[in-house]
């Protein structure tokens, strides 16, 4: 085992587990040592919802709630200076944010149905779609999560391992089954990964987050290369499709691409291989500091080789077949948005809630729609979207139709369709700037500005460096950040990153964005620059040119 680790004396003083180093090294870790974060569920139905919110121990507050994808909310009126400043306690509200986790993106009209009366009762209507497949609600009180487990589970969802230390949501492609372009239905490979694995106390104590993707898209919106683990779908050289395997990728404050591991993954081997992948992760992972304790860190100091070797002898017992790397995705948009025909004849209808902001209201009406016009199936994206699927041809214009009566086109503006936004400083604890409206706001400007702009140009706007909107790999990626204002006094801005992008295939043409000194706007200012900007690329651009092929040989002052 240690000539699997290198310097055992490095890899013990990050806390590996597999070197026999079990004693915590920070308070992250005492406090799961303490007690796995499965079992806080039993407490809130117990002892919390019955006692209230003053009842609750701070380390389930803060920590093993995240289990069951609860999270507090950020307590209304604290300015985003003091975010980095104030206690945990200080920031705290009285109320939470509650994750769903929906894997593979995959709801019917009666789930989303329950969604929306859980919204309605218990969450002051509030629904936001994540960039993760997720659904988030606000303002749950302690007091009624039991009702709202209850209402969810009886139609098969749940909120088990939505957020923790834990493996979250499993994203896939939202037309897994009908693409007529689909490479390999994953749809068994994420059942079965999700059945046997989450909520699984062999998995509930990793060393951080664990991100995951399965998906045999052709044009890879779920984003194999940013995943913690990764199986994109292949064809060998045999004509067999299956999946190629990719670990170690994520954004935060520390982006790092994923790495091909070479190896070839069948259907029937997914769920052990991630298995494996997992438990390098959990036993070899870094836990001494937290902000080094993802995966991609330890896929950093020892490379997809060891990796994979460590991977196969001591995890599968077996070694896996060389495979190929995923063929470059058509285009460059990698979303499904829009009126498009299934492998059966019948059609799937993409349309764009703004920036992931929905209501109960809407849940209601999309599930209204679904059933009338579809057959009742609805799926998330990883672009904040949605898609109703199984759509008769003589019903998609009424269907269409029906959504735009409430406000979810199916035809959007390139800005509505392509800009995306982060929870932000409404209730995330960690924003520094105010994400939804301020992106809402852009997105109404700009095409008021630029009507007649088309070209699929991404804007993420973030509330924070952790960079959950995906900022560094955004054509316009907008970190949230106190900026000087025209008077000197420190206001709401953002930091500017330009012309990140991901390439698709095996990574090699995928880049984050420039983040050019200084380069910083007012939220006051942020409609004027983006507009110059955008107006320089398409004076400048180059036929069928990119916004980040121009980025990256544009001028300082282009960019400016």
């Amino acid at each position: 085992m240690p000539a699997a680790t290198g310097n055992a004396r490095r890899a013990r003083g990050e806390g590996q587990w597999a070197l026999g180093y079990r004693e915590p090294l920070n308070s992250n870790e005492e406090t799961k040592r303490n007690d796995d974060g499965l079992n806080v569920r039993k407490r809130i139905i117990d002892i919390y919802a019955k006692q209230g919110f003053d009842s609750i121990d701070p380390a389930d507050l803060r920590g093993r709630f995240r289990w069951y994808g609860l999270y507090t909310q950020r307590r209304p009126g604290i300015d985003g200076g003091k975010t980095a400043i104030l206690a945990p306690e200080e920031l705290d509200d009285r109320y939470f944010m509650m994750r769903i986790r929906i894997d593979g993106g995959r709801l019917s009209a009666a789930q989303l149905r329950i969604v929306a009366d859980v919204s309605r009762t218990f969450a002051r209507g509030t629904a936001d779609v994540t960039d993760r497949q997720n659904i988030q609600l606000h303002w749950v009180e302690i007091e009624n999560v039991p009702a709202i487990w209850a209402a969810l589970e009886s139609v098969g969802l749940s909120t088990t391992e939505a957020c923790g230390d834990t493996p979250r949501v499993i994203l896939g492609c939202p037309l897994a089954g009908i693409a007529a372009d689909e490479i390999i239905d994953a749809t068994g490979e994420i059942a079965a990964v999700a059945d046997s694995y989450v909520g699984d106390p062999a998995f509930s104590n990793l060393p951080r987050k664990y991100k995951s993707s399965i998906s045999g898209c052709a044009v890879q919106c779920a984003l194999h290369e940013i995943n913690d683990v990764a199986f994109a779908g292949v064809v060998d050289d045999h004509g067999e499709a299956g999946y190629d395997l990719w670990v170690g990728g994520g954004l935060s404050t520390n982006p790092m691409i994923g790495k091909r591991l070479g190896a070839f993954v069948r259907p029937a081997q997914v769920p052990e291989v991630w298995a494996g992948v997992t438990g390098v992760f959990r036993d070899y992972g870094y836990r001494r500091l937290r902000h080094r304790a993802r995966i991609k860190f330890l896929m950093a100091d020892w490379g997809p080789e060891r990796f994979r070797e460590v991977l196969e002898k001591e995890y599968l017992g077996y070694a896996l077949s060389d495979g190929p790397a995923p063929a470059a995705p058509p285009g460059g948009v990698r979303d499904h948005v829009g009126v498009h025909e299934q492998r059966d004849g019948r059609y799937y209808v993409g349309f764009a809630p703004q920036v992931g902001r929905l209501s109960a209201d809407a849940l209601d009406a999309i599930a209204g729609l679904a059933a009338r016009y579809g057959s009742g199936r609805v799926r998330t994206t990883t672009e904040q979207k949605m898609v109703i699927l199984d759509v008769p041809g003589q019903h998609t214009d009424v269907l269409v139709a029906g959504l735009d009566a409430v406000g979810l086109p199916a035809a959007p503006s390139a800005f509505r369709r392509h800009t995306m936004a982060c929870t932000g400083i409404e209730f995330c604890k960690l924003a520094i700037v105010e994400t939804k409206h301020r992106a809402a706001t852009l997105i109404s400007e700009l095409e008021r500005r630029m009507p007649g702009f088309d070209v699929p140009v991404t804007i993420n706007v973030n509330g924070c460096p952790n960079s959950c909107a995906r900022i560094q790999t955004a054509d316009i990626g907008l970190k949230g950040s106190l900026v000087t204002g025209p008077d000197g006094r420190q206001v709401p801005g953002f930091q500017v990153h330009l012309g990140g992008s991901l390439n698709g295939g095996d990574g090699s043409g995928s880049g984050f964005g420039r983040k050019l000194r200084g380069l910083k706007t007012t939220a006051e200012e942020l409609p004027d620059y983006v507009e110059r900007v955008l107006r320089r690329f398409a004076a400048a651009r180059q036929p069928g040119e990119s916004f980040a092929a121009w980025a990256a040989r544009a001028t300082e002052k282009e960019l400016s």
